[in-house]
């Protein structure tokens, strides 16, 4: 299933030269990943090219956009949103995901995601294809970072009772809004009720 974490509008209005639009799609994984920068935009599952028409790897600039093309290729099939990679025929578009490699070559988006991305992307545009996610040099693990606010520990008052050191993860590696809440367990400090 598709997922944006930041919306495509708001993808589209902060991008800049410094933030290019970049898609990286991971064959082993059946994923498309579209990042803005080195942040994290959007995840979707694909379907990439069957055995015998498997799709190319490497990096790809996009050489044609159209809202709605027709191969001439294979039997006049419908390309909605499609995005050349290669003058042979290998392009980004909304298809059927059946859960498994099953184009002529072309990387298959769900239709709605498939739109996003082609308003969001530019001629000219970066496209890599990977055998596996970890071969992506844009591919950072999505680690948070845990970290306390201690300050409010230090006081020369011996009778004051400092507050709980401030417990705050840093998620902004995390890919945006969706992921901006920390869920922590063990026991509430004495006398105070759990958040």
């Amino acid at each position: 299933q598709p997922i944006w974490f930041e919306t495509p509008e708001m993808v589209r209005a902060s991008t800049s030269a410094n933030a290019p639009v970049r898609v990286v799609v991971a064959i082993r994984q059946q994923q498309a990943l579209v990042y803005r920068g080195d942040r994290l935009a959007g995840v979707t599952t694909v379907s990439t090219g069957s055995p015998g028409f498997e799709t190319p790897l490497g990096e790809f600039t996009i050489l044609e956009k159209k809202v709605f093309l027709r191969s001439n290729l294979y039997t006049n099939a419908p390309m909605p949103y499609m995005q050349r990679l290669t003058w042979g025929g290998v392009a980004l578009h909304a298809g059927v995901l059946p859960g498994y490699p099953a184009s002529h070559g072309c990387i298959r988006l769900p239709k709605a995601f498939a739109r996003q991305l082609f308003d969001l992307t530019a001629m000219g545009g970066t496209v890599l294809v990977v055998d596996d996610i970890a071969d992506a040099p844009l591919y950072l693990p999505l680690e948070p970072v845990l970290m306390a606010d201690t300050r409010s520990l230090r006081t020369s008052v011996t009778s004051y009772t400092p507050p709980a050191p401030l417990l705050a993860a840093e998620t902004h590696n995390l890919g945006g809004g969706a992921w901006e809440v920390l869920t922590m367990g063990g026991d509430s400090p004495a006398g105070q009720s759990r958040p």
